[in-house]
């Protein structure tokens, strides 16, 4: 790792620009969420960065077949930012800033976010039993927080409804999954509580509870709520109404990968989402204006402590917790082609977005071995694995059974290792 990081200290490249956001004081129940200005960087700082993203990013991803986008910021202002590759491998137009990648399960943190909101409001609790919005629920003892943190003990729906009854020629849905649970009641992992295991099916039901409450369709709650308050215009929960527009995926021989039958399930996955976009979403999140300091607090703390490990997982977020003090906010997520990896680096409020729709396991270590280019997060361990949600029901190049979904057409660098 040291001698990439000198080399690519050596090398020179062209320079990037910076993103802003306006600042605007607003009432305090305002919808209106501004992130501040991004404080200016010193001319030594940024070119710094201009040498050592690139180089670094062209070396990992770049010349390595990657298709997708990538930024980096720090404290809101864009370090770097690049766009290689076409929307469609089997066409030319070109990726831009305004072009949507479903992000997969880094989709997780943004649920999260709209249930701990909703918490804030006091429209709920997280104490709150399952059973208060989902009278007879088969499953005793889970609490709304055990969602978040993936403590319910209850069946991934990825993996049990393949094997269930379902006739897989129609799309599953979030109230499919629901009533999956109370028809079949496939086996839980363990009792509520008492350990850690991620299941997708916890994010489904909590973008269930978020349409109980408000009384709106997830997509058009998110909307509303989020991302049209943060400018955030080119963002959506995908519906099948998106069939249009929303961008297809590829494997790593450029087959284009298929769609199935669990393709309309959101709140685990389906938020398509541009770099730019989701950079007003983690500057927003560096201020109280979409959740308090509290609530973030309790999202951004370990809660499986059972054994010891730099991995944990928060409400909604996961985490490395170094030896050193280190920590990162991250989420990183997988469905079919699409990779994406948006981390945070708190300490130097680094963020680093990387989304790609041809699949390709380089961007979870690219991102994560980026770390040590902004301060001592020892990334040099056994390369990181794809999200759980990677198994598919359909391989790519098979023919789906499932009706198809319409073709989609420093200064801190003097700390860093080298």
């Amino acid at each position: 790792m040291k001698n990439i990081l000198y080399t690519i200290f050596l090398l020179t490249v062209v320079s990037g620009c910076n993103l802003g956001s306006p600042e605007s004081k607003k009432p305090e129940d305002s919808l209106e969420y501004y992130p501040p200005t991004p404080p200016e960087l010193s001319k030594e700082e940024f070119r710094y960065y201009q040498r050592i993203l690139p180089a670094w990013f062209d070396s990992a991803l770049n010349f390595r077949g990657f298709n997708g986008a990538i930024l980096v910021a720090k404290n809101g202002a864009v370090l770097y930012e690049k766009y290689t590759g076409t929307i469609d491998l089997r066409k030319k137009e070109p990726l831009t800033d305004s072009t949507a990648f479903h992000l997969a399960s880094s989709s997780k943190p943004f649920t999260a976010v709209a249930i701990l909101r909703m918490v804030q409001e006091n429209k709920l609790s997280l104490s709150d039993s399952l059973a208060k919005f989902f009278p007879g629920f088969p499953y005793a003892g889970i609490t709304v927080q055990m969602l978040l943190n993936h403590r319910s003990g209850l069946p991934n729906y990825v993996y049990f409804i393949p094997n269930s009854k379902w006739d897989k020629k129609k799309y599953v849905t979030n109230n499919d999954v629901l009533q999956l649970l109370y028809t079949e009641k496939p086996n839980k992992s363990f009792t509520a509580g008492t350990r850690f295991s991620y299941s997708n099916t916890n994010y489904v039901l909590l973008a269930l509870i978020v349409e109980k409450i408000s009384g709106k369709s997830f997509p058009e709650y998110m909307q509303q709520k989020f991302f049209q308050p943060l400018q955030m215009n080119h963002t959506y929960i995908f519906t099948q109404a998106d069939s249009a527009r929303s961008l297809p995926s590829f494997n790593y021989n450029n087959a284009f990968w298929q769609n199935d039958f669990l393709e309309l399930t959101y709140g685990d996955k389906n938020l398509y989402s541009t770099a730019r976009d989701i950079l007003k979403w983690d500057q927003a999140l560096y201020t109280e204006q979409v959740l308090s300091k509290s609530l973030q607090d309790s999202a951004y703390k370990p809660y499986s402590l059972e054994k010891p490990s730099i991995h944990n997982y928060g409400l909604g977020f996961r985490m490395l917790l170094m030896p050193n003090g280190k920590k990162v906010i991250y989420h990183f997520g997988r469905w079919h082609g699409f990779n994406a990896a948006f981390a945070r680096l708190p300490d130097e409020k680094v963020t680093i977005i990387i989304l790609g729709n041809k699949f390709t396991r380089a961007v979870y270590n690219t991102a994560r071995l980026s770390y040590d280019l902004f301060g001592d997060y020892q990334q040099n361990g056994k390369p990181v694995e794809e999200e759980p949600e990677a198994l598919t029901t359909t391989a790519p190049g098979k023919k789906i059974q499932a009706p198809a979904i319409q073709e989609k057409t420093s200064p801190a660098g003097k700390t860093a290792k080298k």
